[in-house]
């Protein structure tokens, strides 16, 4: 199972110093695939770095004019093999390359882009440049420490909250150590190009025949969250606000999440795009999502309200006895063993993630 949940874990430190699915549908991604949308519109899915680190999807969408790229992954490598997979779509360059977010599965590969189209324009929210320019550089240059830090966790058994590491954490942080060597190697690599253009609200670009809304329409995975939403097409590329089959919940503001993806389901979509995973046709995995941090919200509310000696570990185990668990773990992984897996920790990382939230406010 691949070893999403350490990336959140990175980069909650800085987030407190700044303040029905397919069971045959897997969290691990071993095979890079490309899917046509509909005409001029492409999503790419990658596989996982050799440690396991996921790569966000990458959206192409082609107008009559220009070419515009929605997240560069992860690894430089492929953004290479995507860049020339574009090449083979259109011999328009890519004028646009626009990041949904500040985690570097996402952007890593902005300077490769900026490399093969030197004329391209980086286009993010605000906030998301911020990120990029302050912590992603501490991000990439302390990759390598991840080898300390996992085996640290292994020999004492627990995370970094001091909770015991389930079997299927510690079977993730055994597999990433075995190819962390690989990833270093091309992170020394990595130039990070600076953002040209960014937003607060909206953004509407013209490709030629073919109009694209750039929007934020709330806080939930990340402070600048960015939708990238073509009117006409009915499709959005929504960043990891949505993850599929199984959602990230290491970070963020859950606490804002619902709202969020209410905006976005009132976009009547016919296709949305997802930061990791399958592309979407209805609402009823968005409405799912809501449901279950709905839930988990109320919860740390009531749990939280005139308690506040409540400790993060004990929210964790009382949540267990009053949430229903397995219910939701059956709704969102099926009988897929290794989806299961995953759910169990990325259910405890939304309540660590809900509860810091509201103890911050």
């Amino acid at each position: 199972m691949r070893n999403k949940l350490l990336l959140f874990w990175q980069i909650s430190a800085f987030i407190v110093l700044a303040v029905s699915i397919l069971s045959a549908q897997s969290v691990t991604s071993k095979e890079r695939k490309t899917t046509k949308v509909t005409e001029g519109v492409y999503v790419i899915t990658h596989r996982d770095a050799p440690d396991t680190f996921p790569q966000g999807n990458t959206i192409v969408i082609i107008g009559d004019k220009d070419v515009l790229v929605v997240d560069s992954c992860l690894l430089p490598s492929s953004a290479k093999e995507d860049i020339a997979q574009i090449k083979q779509w259109t011999d328009k360059p890519v004028k646009y390359l626009v990041n949904t977010h500040w985690h570097f599965d996402h952007n890593n590969g902005n300077g490769t882009y900026a490399a093969a189209f030197p004329n391209l324009t980086i286009i993010a929210h605000a906030e998301t440049q911020r990120m990029i320019e302050n912590y992603n550089p501490m991000a990439i240059s302390n990759y390598p420490t991840r080898r300390e830090r996992f085996k640290k966790m292994l020999e004492s058994g627990k995370d970094n909250d001091g909770v015991p590491l389930s079997d299927a954490l510690r079977k993730d942080l055994e597999v990433s150590l075995v190819g962390l060597d690989e990833v270093v190697a091309e992170f020394q690599n990595i130039k990070l190009t600076p953002i040209n253009i960014s937003f607060t609200e909206d953004l509407n670009l013209n490709l030629g025949n073919r109009e694209v809304q750039i929007k934020f329409l709330g806080r939930g995975n990340t402070a600048g969250d960015t939708i990238v939403y073509l009117p006409k097409e009915k499709i959005a590329s929504v960043g990891d606000l949505m993850v599929h089959p199984v959602p990230y919940f290491f970070g963020g503001f859950p606490l804002e999440l619902p709202a969020t993806l209410q905006k976005v389901g009132l976009l009547n979509l016919q296709s949305i795009i997802p930061g990791h995973g399958e592309i979407l046709h209805n609402n009823n995995y968005l409405n799912q999502i809501i449901a279950l941090v709905t839930e988990v919200n109320s919860f740390i509310k009531k749990e939280t309200t005139g308690n506040p000696n409540l400790k993060i570990e004990d929210a964790a185990k009382i949540a267990r006895q009053k949430i229903d668990v397995p219910a939701w773990r059956k709704k969102f992984a099926g009988d897929n063993q290794e989806n299961g897996d995953y759910f169990e920790e990325t259910f405890d990382g939304l309540i660590k993630s809900a509860f810091k939230q509201a103890v911050i406010r």
